[in-house]
């Protein structure tokens, strides 16, 4: 069986660098109209992809997931209708390949310009998100880019039917088929086949939780685009206007819990305890949060003691941990302390203390009075998204097209020699 996988991953990762080259200088209109045609294909077969959905939710109850996850997996006719509006997004947008970054003359009479140029092939693993399948494909279509995509286990057969989708929108924009391509098995020794593929795959982007990223990170030869945990913080300083703050606080933690951009922290300044950071918390409670409360928090309502392993965690559920800081300094110490450097949010009205918050932290997405919740792709114009970079090399926070291409130099003269 070892030996079937490394065959096949062998074999998809020769396809994979075959249609990279074809892709590399594919005009903009053609790449646009396969993803066109690849959201025409899905929303024509709705309720094959409900049906595959169903079987993968079951599959979920089976194993265990919880609610949040369950709701991660879970694809509706309204999610499969913005899975298709993604692909129109990045279809409609700027195609990053062959874009002058910069240009200048030598004296020497050289003129020198930087462009971009795709990756070549990308490997995406990720876990139960089915729509990752689509963003992934897309995004790396855009940018010039094969990719081959190992979805979780949990969402086999919604993968299946979204590639199947954005194959046939290949095809009839007459591109290669190869150039998105899915494997077709859950077995994981196809994970462990892609992190040595360093013949084929350019760079790696693992997308879920911490323990996957981790396995990547240590075991992969390939190069890496890391998305590490969301451990999302949210932190009401004394300016905070009342009504911003509850309204922002309830929507970065309950809007949808399962996602990285879910806030899964609240920090309070020392003089709100018993007023604004009183009713924040019972704004969480009343909608069934469970507020993990710290030292100072305790005799709110409605909250539980927390532990010390509350602070760096990722719920992705209906859980915050809360903690007491004395001021934005106090603040900035905790989130260096407990952060995995994904997006951050101050709640204030002072602008010193917005700037100091924003130069003194070095998360990927740094917010003002904004729910964690926009930490998201499709949310900053770049109509999807292949994950949040939390690295510090080449791609930092949402990867988009254009942070799915490096770049080379033309240089041109005119008979020109070096002396």
């Amino acid at each position: 069986m070892a030996e079937d996988i490394a065959e096949l991953m062998q074999s998809m990762g020769r396809r994979a660098r075959a249609a990279a080259a074809e892709l590399a200088f594919a005009p903009a209109d053609q790449k646009a109209a396969a993803l066109n045609a690849a959201a025409d294909a899905l929303l024509a077969n709705v309720p094959a992809l409900l049906q595959a959905n169903a079987a993968d939710l079951a599959y979920g109850r089976d194993k265990g997931l919880s609610a949040a996850m369950l709701d991660r997996l879970m694809l509706d006719e309204s999610r499969i209708a913005g899975i298709a509006a993604a692909l129109r997004a990045v279809a409609g947008q700027p195609d990053p390949v062959g874009q002058v970054m910069a240009e200048w003359d030598r004296p020497t009479g050289l003129h020198i310009r930087r462009v971009r140029t795709p990756l070549g092939v990308v490997g995406v693993i990720y876990e139960s998100r089915p729509n990752v399948t689509a963003d992934a494909g897309a995004l790396c279509l855009k940018a010039g880019n094969a990719v081959i995509l190992r979805g979780g286990s949990e969402s086999f057969h919604s993968s299946g039917a979204i590639h199947a989708a954005m194959v046939a929108g290949l095809r009839a924009a007459g591109l290669p088929a190869d150039a998105i391509q899915l494997v077709p098995s859950r077995d994981r020794a196809a994970v462990a086949e892609m992190l040595r593929m360093v013949e084929f795959i350019d760079v790696i982007v693992p997308r879920g939780g911490k323990g996957l990223v981790g396995l990547v990170q240590a075991e992969a030869r390939v190069p890496v685009f890391a998305h590490l945990e969301g451990i999302c913080h949210v932190y009401l300083d004394k300016a905070a206007d009342p009504a911003k703050a509850r309204r922002v606080v309830l929507n970065a933690k309950t809007r949808r819990t399962g996602i990285c951009g879910s806030a899964e922290c609240l920090l309070i300044h020392r003089d709100l305890v018993n007023g604004l950071g009183a009713q924040v918390i019972a704004d969480l409670v009343a909608a069934g949060v469970q507020v993990r409360a710290g030292e100072g928090l305790q005799h709110l309502p409605g909250t539980v003691p927390a532990v010390p392993g509350d602070f760096g965690h990722e719920f992705l559920d209906m859980i915050i941990a809360a903690a007491v800081v004395d001021d934005v300094d106090g603040a900035i110490a905790h989130i260096r302390r407990h952060g995995s450097q994904h997006t951050e949010s101050i709640l204030t009205e002072d602008d010193a203390t917005a700037d100091r918050f924003f130069q003194r932290l070095d998360s990927a997405i740094l917010m003002r009075n904004a729910s964690t919740q926009f930490a998201d792709g499709g949310e900053f114009g770049m109509g999807g998204e292949i994950g949040i970079a939390t690295g510090k090399m080449h791609a930092r926070g949402p990867v988009g097209a254009e942070q799915l291409t490096s770049f080379k130099y033309l240089v041109t003269g005119d008979g020109t020699i070096r002396a």
